[in-house]
């Protein structure tokens, strides 16, 4: 086998062809995340197949406030491995040692607290969400089982974000698949074979995280001598603990803020009927599908950067942004035009081709959003780049901007009779540009490059 497709190699991004290192690490979170999309396929229709339309609405009922609650674990996680990739950049790996244990015993902390308190509030939770009373019994012992979880994705995330920030992408889409696999497996099993129902369905997904997250440490702590805590390792800075606490808080919150705005649009169409519902519905499933490659590429971008900037590369992080804004332009106009042009029988295939009224509103959707990809495309990069400099607190204005941006258009306008849900779809651009400039304006405002760095920084580096 050759050694860079090894599952234990690490890519040095401080070194080297930037694109094809940048390609290598990121085609891996690309991969997972396509997975992790088949599977939620897969989990949704064995639920629909073999429990019924309670058991598939319990989960679907679910989803969002699992996304919202997690998304504060994985935003800890993703902060404080900005801070390991700047200490890899740097070789210094006393401080990376330090720096991982104070991480780990902060977010298991957190994540221990959640899992007590949802655990403890799932009826009061139940309540808040509106549940319907035929739906609460199923939806309580759904997310009960599914709460116990929750400890089991820290561990999952935390590792996989330590490795993906000193170059490893590979190992953790190995052990993705695995757990991909297993709990389809275990879902067939548990609900075909052992008749456990949906509680089933929560009980395969719960095994095969904490089987995902255990080994996936095991490994790390195998493969990864240089970073084995140490007696001396294990204790309190009050310095790492306030960086990786600003790092983590801010990109915690960051990844809830995104899910908020996304609550309050939801929420904004339902009010325009059924039709506009399923077709917002459909029609987001296949944008996300459609943008989340560039995502993925903005994440490995921002370990690209970390890890030149703690080696104070700074020509190099030039370079690099210069050579992943032609790959995110190049993407996002590709992308772009083939789902403007593909909307209708991209929509025809999530909806079925007889539901003419929720295929038009979806193309209108598809075709505003695919004509701007390319600006959710810099975004990604915006965030991923102050991530990685230290200054989290930038991506989170920007997401509040965006976000922000596109709540307030689109309660503004959707309620102007000409123009109705268009303004909810012509919202979303208008978030994405705003933030973009913001973010460019504030890039060359950083003191590192200002006046002497200014000419190989332009605008057009960003397109």
């Amino acid at each position: 086998m050759p050694h860079h497709y090894s599952i234990t190699v690490q890519i040095d991004l401080t070194y080297g062809n930037i694109t094809s290192k940048l390609w290598r690490f990121a085609l891996p979170l690309m991969a997972g995340n396509i997975l992790q999309q088949f599977y939620n396929l897969a989990d949704t229709w064995i639920v629909s197949r073999y429990i019924g339309a309670q058991a598939l609405a319990a989960v679907g009922s679910s989803y969002t406030l699992m996304t919202f609650i997690l998304s504060i674990i994985i935003g800890l996680c993703i902060g404080s491995s900005a801070f390991f990739s700047i200490q890899y950049g740097k070789k210094d790996f006393d401080t990376l040692r330090k720096s991982i244990f104070i991480s780990f015993v902060l977010t298991a902390t957190v994540s221990v607290f959640i899992n007590i308190m949802t655990v403890a509030n799932t009826e009061r939770i139940i309540r808040i969400l509106n549940v319907p009373e035929e739906l609460e019994k199923i939806t309580a012992e759904y997310l009960k089982c599914v709460f116990m979880g929750i400890t089991a994705v820290f561990i999952y995330n935390f590792f996989a974000c330590l490795l993906r920030s000193i170059g490893n992408s590979t190992a953790p889409l190995i052990f993705l698949t695995v757990s991909v696999i297993l709990n389809i497996i275990l879902d067939v099993f548990f609900i075909t074979v052992l008749k456990r129902g949906i509680k089933g369905a929560a009980e395969a997904t719960v095994i095969s995280q904490f089987l995902a997250g255990i080994g996936l440490g095991l490994f790390s702590y195998i493969s990864l001598p240089d970073m084995r805590i140490k007696k001396q390792d294990a204790r309190w800075s009050t310095q790492i603990l306030k960086e990786i606490g600003i790092l983590s808080a801010a990109t915690g919150i960051q990844q809830s803020v995104m899910n908020f705005g996304i609550l309050m649009i939801q929420g904004l169409v339902n009010t325009f009927g059924t039709i506009t519902m399923a077709a917002f519905s459909a029609a987001v499933k296949i944008d996300t599908l459609a943008y989340m490659p560039v995502q993925d590429f903005g994440n490995a971008f921002s370990t690209f950067v970390a890890q030149n900037h703690g080696a104070k590369k700074t020509e190099r992080i030039k370079k690099g942004i210069k050579a992943s804004s032609i790959c995110v332009f190049i993407f996002c106009i590709t992308v772009g035009t083939i789902v403007f042009f593909s909307a209708g029988n991209l929509m025809s295939f999530f909806t079925g081709p007889e539901n003419l009224s929720i295929i038009k509103e979806g193309v209108q959707y598809l075709r505003i959003e695919a004509s701007f990809y390319f600006g959710i495309g810099i975004l990604f990069m915006l965030y991923g780049y102050f991530r990685a400099v230290g200054r989290p607190e930038i991506s989170l204005l920007l997401t509040v901007i965006s976000l922000g941006t596109r709540v307030v258009l689109a309660y503004l306008l959707s309620p102007v009779e000409w123009i109705g849900q268009t303004g909810i779809w012509a919202a979303i651009p208008f978030g994405w540009i705003l933030a973009d400039i913001t973010g460019i304006i504030l890039y060359r405002s950083l003191p590192e490059n200002k006046l002497k760095n200014i000419k190989s920084l332009q605008m057009g580096n960003f397109k």
